[in-house]
């Protein structure tokens, strides 16, 4: 059996599938990504990596209409994929079975292109112009080319969904966006999450670029986000900081994440250059720098030892996609302060698992995180309570992959 799988940053959401798949002798498995994207990837054991030249920016763009730029890059895209696929063609590949994400349009054309193969598309986000991401935060006013432009920004999404046999959601709220008449082609699968790396430990340590050692029991604050920014609620949290520094003052606060570039909603206005420089313009000295750490994007086992550390976790989204940093939390066992957002209320349940609170209150997050930090014990069932969420509905060896061997006929 042969299985090609297609997302432009290989492997993304698929390394475990790709990867537990891979182990078994009678499955061949390859992966096709963006040469841009996956060049500094180390290859997955098992896995023939394949690579497509990125599309150039080409002149018809130009001349597009703003609305339809990134649907005229995706078909690009497409066009891209394709173009490589068939020299491998030629030298015999032939997939039974293609696993994509479709949301560049990498897989546009592979159902006409491989007529044989089963196509299962990964989909995680179906844009609405209201009830969601878009208008959510007053900050940012949404005007009605913002609305016009959404649907055709849906125009891959819907162009995937017809081009695959069924597609699979990370979680029940991010297939309740997509149209009903799909609903019957979409089941939700997550992606899994290895219980066995994320975990707590007792004995976990993090050494911060100013050489001071964080220990697990230490009071540590952590937030965590790809990208530091208004969707993950990057302003919510630091306009909370300084009084939490003040009624906490051995209370150290470790972030995680990329400071500029990338990220999913607008950039900062001018003349700032990330959304870290504004709120710190902001705040001025009303927040003791000293005690928060700027430790930027993270080698995985960084980024575990952060978490299996904290003292306080601290979750904020949009009601958009749900961070695989959430549940890796959750994981680790901490004691969670998240956004009472969807789909966050898919994995979190107040005083079960997590504690919940207005996303847009920077004063509740304050009040909330000094009592948390305050009184550990009272929230020691918290972090149990989490932990085992995830591995009773998460876990990617005991529920995922079974699940995707369901799927995959195997």
């Amino acid at each position: 059996m042969s299985i090609l799988f297609l997302h432009p940053n290989f492997p993304g959401q698929f390394r475990r599938l790709a990867g537990a798949l891979a182990k078994r002798a009678e499955i061949s498995v390859y992966g096709l990504g963006d040469r841009s994207w996956t060049e500094n990837l180390t290859p997955l054991q098992g896995v023939h990596t394949l690579t497509y030249e990125p599309p150039e920016a080409n002149a018809t763009q130009a001349a597009c209409h703003p609305w339809v730029k990134g649907f005229d890059a995706a078909v690009h895209r497409g066009q891209r994929v394709i173009e490589t696929l068939a020299k491998h063609k030629s030298q015999g590949l032939e997939p039974d079975v293609i696993v994509a994400h479709p949301g560049w349009g990498d897989a546009f054309f592979v159902r006409d292109f491989f007529p044989g193969a089963r196509v299962i598309g990964l989909f995680e986000y179906f844009y609405r112009p209201r009830g969601a991401d878009v208008g959510f935060d007053p900050t940012f006013p949404v005007s009605m080319d913002d609305i016009f432009r959404l649907h055709t920004s849906n125009a891959t999404q819907l162009l995937a969904l017809e081009s695959c046999d069924t597609g699979i959601c990370p979680t029940p709220w991010q297939k309740s966006l997509f149209p009903g008449a799909y609903s019957n082609r979409l089941q939700v699968l997550h992606e899994g999450v290895d219980t066995n790396q994320a975990k707590p430990s007792v004995s976990a340590s993090y050494t911060l670029p100013t050489g001071q050692t964080l220990h697990a029991g230490d009071e540590v604050l952590t937030y965590v986000s790809r990208h530091l920014e208004p969707y993950r609620g990057f302003h919510i949290l630091m306009r909370a900081l300084p009084a939490v520094l003040k009624e906490r003052p051995q209370c150290q606060v470790v972030i995680v994440g990329g400071e500029t570039g990338g990220g999913y909603g607008p950039k900062p206005p001018p003349p700032f250059v990330s959304w870290k420089e504004k709120a710190l313009r902001e705040l001025g000295t009303e927040v003791d720098i000293s005690r928060v750490h700027f430790v930027g994007q993270l080698p995985y086992d960084q980024y575990l030892r952060v978490l299996q550390v904290s003292k306080l976790h601290v979750y904020l989204t949009y009601p958009f996609i749900l961070s695989w940093s959430a549940l890796e939390a959750m994981a680790c066992g901490c004691s969670i302060l998240a956004s009472d957002t969807q789909p966050v209320t898919d994995a979190m349940v107040h005083e079960h698992n997590a504690i919940l609170f207005p996303f847009h209150s920077h004063q509740a997050l304050s009040e909330h995180a000094v009592h948390m930090l305050a009184n550990p014990a009272e929230y020691a069932d918290l972090g149990r309570n989490a932990r085992q969420t995830i591995c009773d509905n998460f876990d990617f060896e005991t529920i995922s992959l079974p699940a995707y061997r369901k799927l995959l006929e195997l």
